[in-house]
């Protein structure tokens, strides 16, 4: 009867690179919201309409990514006061009818949701491939 020897050293190396990818993969998530959420703003800050001070177009703000039941949650906000009324469109005086929405955000985020797939399907090729090379 004779015995084989085998070298187990790859699958090790195969366990540790999948605990440290373990262990990594909360930093990834938040990394991919935050840059997500970058692009959103970026993408809504360019169709919102400048007017006459810039102030709607200069107050967009990122929150902080934040843990959320089992998922996590980042908003994006603009705290001036007549934002809902361009985003969404409302009835005016002076030109007695309706003024349309811009959609700055609604568009924006459509827009995000059709790339989303690529953008993320390459981040996690990434990741993955700098853990188990």
């Amino acid at each position: 009867m004779s015995f084989a020897e085998f070298d187990f050293s790859e699958f090790e190396q195969l366990g540790k690179s999948l605990r440290k990818m373990q262990a990594d993969y909360p930093r990834f998530v938040e990394d991919c919201i935050r840059e997500l959420a970058s692009r959103l703003l970026a993408k809504t800050v360019a169709r919102t309409p400048v007017g006459e001070t810039g102030n709607l177009r200069r107050n967009w703000q990122l929150g902080p990514v934040e843990r959320v039941g089992g998922g996590y949650s980042i908003e994006l906000f603009n705290p001036v006061e007549y934002a809902p009324y361009v985003e969404y469109g409302h009835r005016t005086r002076l030109h007695t009818g309706w003024v349309e929405g811009r959609f700055m955000l609604t568009i924006s985020e459509r827009e995000l949701e059709r790339e989303l797939p690529a953008l993320m399907d390459r981040k996690l090729r990434r990741f993955m491939e700098d853990h188990l090379r």
